[in-house]
């Protein structure tokens, strides 16, 4: 049930990136790039079981974070899908090429405050192919982390001051299961 229409829309603000408007007495945030607020999340592991993470401060919070690959769907090619964006920022930050991509779930990440969904895709048959590390004045580390000590050194690192996105949680279950609990093949 739609209770604000789309035509009762009060633009508050436009930046380059987001937009804030008010529907009712709701605010809230919006993407102004790419296809409909999309993103997607890469959940990688090399072939020698070491789960990809990487690392870049994120102004928002005025700290570093630790999180999977991800990018926006469609903020630079039209045509962008969840799958072309997903191995197009595996490579971009991590170095590491998918020989196959599996869209797994999509959803809102903060639906009370943004119309951003995220899309969960796991990357299988991994490859090295360079060093990662991002595009622009992204600055990202990257890390590979063993799978069976994944959730531990996440803890270390929020011990030390990191941010540590909560969806990586989702992240870990969904490299040996899919989202309805059945074993990932």
């Amino acid at each position: 049930m739609n209770e604000h229409p789309a035509d009762d829309v009060e633009l508050l603000y436009e930046g380059e990136w987001l937009r804030m408007v008010r529907r009712g007495k709701w605010e809230s945030c919006e993407r102004t790039h790419g296809r409909d607020g999309m993103a997607v999340i890469v959940i990688a592991v090399t072939p020698d079981d070491q789960v990809l993470f990487v690392e870049q401060f994120r102004v928002p919070l005025g700290a570093p974070t630790i999180e999977m690959p991800a990018g926006l769907i469609g903020d630079d090619l039209d045509d962008d899908s969840i799958e072309s964006a997903a191995r197009r920022e595996l490579v971009e930050e991590t170095g590491w090429e998918a020989g196959r991509i599996d869209v797994l779930l999509t959803g809102p990440t903060t639906a009370g405050m943004s119309n951003e969904r995220v899309a969960f895709a796991r990357a299988r048959d991994l490859h090295k192919v360079g060093d990662g590390g991002g595009v622009g004045s992204e600055n990202i580390t990257v890390h590979t982390v063993p799978r069976r000590d994944a959730p531990a050194w996440l803890m270390r690192k929020h011990a030390e001051g990191f941010e540590i996105d909560l969806k990586l949680w989702a992240g870990l279950w969904m490299i040996e299961f899919n989202p309805d609990g059945s074993p990932a093949v």
